[in-house]
């Protein structure tokens, strides 16, 4: 025993130096000895240690850097940093949980919770765009919206021990006190044990220290022209962008991403080239054609002097100077 033991650690410390020169991760998934005889087919093993089953999302090169994929059985943090952030960061999440609906046995509904002051700064879902976007049907989408904080923890943490949720949706703006290490500990605990995702949507958040295994960063990035037999349709809008990048993960290594979301196939796509090209750096809107670029007059005009000559110090300007002041307000 004495021997294999020694053995067992020469090989992981040749792995672990193996992998420092090629930049790679060590801790590979492997199947399970019980999986390999047909014993059990969910469990894998990481030198021993029972990791949770994987969602494939379609990009290999991101599923590679994951492992295999996003953590089922687990509690997910998807952030965005910004405001404005706010429609990439819960498109990949709602892209996430119709590509888990597509792959189920049997479909059960989602549970999108929130409190009250979210659902007034990103709006209520769209239930029409769910279905067509992100293959989510009408009844399969449970909204909880919560006045405090505290109500909308408790919901997640009991519904996330749930089975007849096929995933619950934790939405929160900010970092609030009360979700923290002790909070998100007791979500993941639960999504083990039901062996259901929890996803933990924070909206213009910046990362701190939680139980998530895993915490993406999302942002939205441009949509790459459609594509069509003859190629690229200029002039066109196709799938929806997400820059996505790994901040925190106990499997992979920190890496971006820009993937693309295929609502007919449910499925993801990688982008291996920028939308369009180098190009896209440059000036949007042309000069003028026969004028002066406006460039170098920019901040030298302040005002107009009055007919006569400049207005002396201190004089207010004539009622004959503001032509808004010759016609009455409209009423109405």
């Amino acid at each position: 025993m004495a021997t294999s033991a020694v053995a067992q650690a020469t090989v992981f410390a040749l792995r672990q130096k193996i992998a420092r020169i090629e930049g790679t991760l060590p801790e590979r998934l492997v199947p399970s000895a019980e999986a390999r005889a047909g014993e059990g087919t969910v469990l894998m093993r990481r030198h021993g240690i029972a990791a949770e089953p994987c969602l494939a999302t379609g990009a290999q090169a991101f599923d590679a850097a994951l492992g295999g994929g996003l953590p089922l059985a687990a509690l997910t943090e998807i952030h965005g940093t910004e405001t404005r952030d706010a429609g990439a960061a819960t498109g990949l999440a709602l892209a996430l949980t119709g590509l888990l609906l597509a792959q189920a046995r049997q479909r059960t509904p989602m549970l999108w919770i929130g409190t009250a002051e979210i659902f007034r700064e990103a709006g209520m879902p769209y239930a029409p765009g769910l279905c067509a976007r992100f293959g989510i049907g009408a009844d399969e989408v449970l909204i909880a919206e919560a006045p405090r904080l505290a109500d909308a923890l408790w919901i997640a943490e009991e519904a996330a021990g749930l089975k007849a949720f096929s995933a619950v949706l934790l939405e929160i703006r900010g970092n609030p006190q009360k979700l923290d290490l002790t909070a998100t500990r007791r979500l993941h605990r639960r999504a083990l044990g039901a062996g259901r995702p929890v996803f933990l949507l924070r909206q213009a958040a910046r990362p701190e220290p939680t139980a998530a295994p895993l915490r993406l960063v999302v942002s939205p990035a441009t949509a790459a022209p459609r594509h069509t037999i003859a190629g690229p349709l200029a002039g066109s809008i196709g799938p929806p962008g997400f820059v996505v990048r790994i901040d925190k993960s106990r499997l992979a290594l920190p890496g971006q991403f820009t993937l693309e979301w295929n609502a007919d196939e449910r499925s993801f796509s990688e982008r291996q080239q920028p939308a369009f090209g180098p190009a896209d750096s440059g000036a949007v809107v042309s000069a003028s054609l026969h004028g002066a670029h406006p460039a170098p007059a920019a901040g030298a005009v302040v005002a107009f002097a009055a007919a006569g000559g400049p207005p002396a110090a201190g004089r207010q300007p004539s009622r004959k100077e503001h032509a808004a002041h010759r016609s009455p307000r409209r009423a109405g």
